[in-house]
């Protein structure tokens, strides 16, 4: 399997200690996107290699998240890790672009998801200018399958850039958009995929919590900020 890099973190699947996988390879192009460096790594592991990491950070962690790129794109290795995961009752989490729902659907009936983050990253009519691709169907049916499923905790979010996104972009998609959890993300400037956003401001905290504070009637769900001065806080 391709996979690029890996870390223990506190943050990534809120309230548990987890060991995050970051799997290489994604088929868009995001404008924002500061993993640029996993789209088309080649860096190759071996289940077994994955599979001790996972032993080794087992006694000190509650879950596994699979990051990426989009882990999707690798769908048995992805299956191959979160059956392990969940034969040494460890909880799983998904981070994913939404963009394949057949093979999410493959992951319901498997039952092998307990937390799903799935990046909303326009109005479902609007991807095309965001990510290069006019897939925002795919990303609708994602939503609504994983949302079918009272088995799984489903958090929407999306990664608010100035340059790109409005206050009424963010509303239109709480507006059309179900979940348990709906975060607005801090743009970052740095390592992103298109060189101009580079030259675009970081979000204040302080307008991106107006901005959830405006959204905030409109989701049914907790609505949550996360910027680097301030993590992440629920509105």
């Amino acid at each position: 399997m391709y996979l690029g890099g890996t870390l223990i973190s506190s943050v990534e699947f809120h309230g548990n200690m987890s060991l995050v996988l970051f799997m290489s390879r994604c088929p868009l192009a995001c404008r924002y996107c500061h993993n640029v460096e996993l789209i088309e790594d080649n860096t190759e592991k071996s289940f077994d290699e994955v599979k001790s990491e996972i032993d080794n950070a087992c006694d000190f962690i509650d879950a596994v998240v699979v990051s990426g790129g989009e882990p999707l794109m690798q769908l048995d290795a992805l299956i191959e890790i979160f059956e392990y995961v969940k034969s040494i009752n460890l909880k799983t989490k998904l981070d994913t672009s939404g963009i394949y729902p057949d093979k999410i659907e493959k992951l319901l009936e498997l039952e092998l998801l307990d937390f799903v983050s799935l990046d909303v990253k326009a109005p479902f009519d609007k991807y095309g200018h965001i990510t290069g691709a006019n897939i925002g169907p795919q990303v609708k049916k994602s939503m609504q399958l994983l949302n079918n499923d009272s088995n799984v905790n489903l958090e929407l979010r999306t990664t608010y850039v100035p340059t790109l996104h409005t206050k009424e972009d963010i509303y239109n998609i709480v507006n059309n958009a179900e979940g348990d959890i709906y975060t607005i993300q801090q743009f970052r400037n740095k390592n992103v995929l298109d060189l101009k956003l580079e030259k675009v401001e970081v979000p204040n905290p302080l307008e991106l919590r107006e901005i959830a504070e405006f959204i905030k009637p409109y989701f049914n769900g907790v609505v949550k900020l996360k910027t680097a001065e301030f993590g992440e806080e629920i509105i």
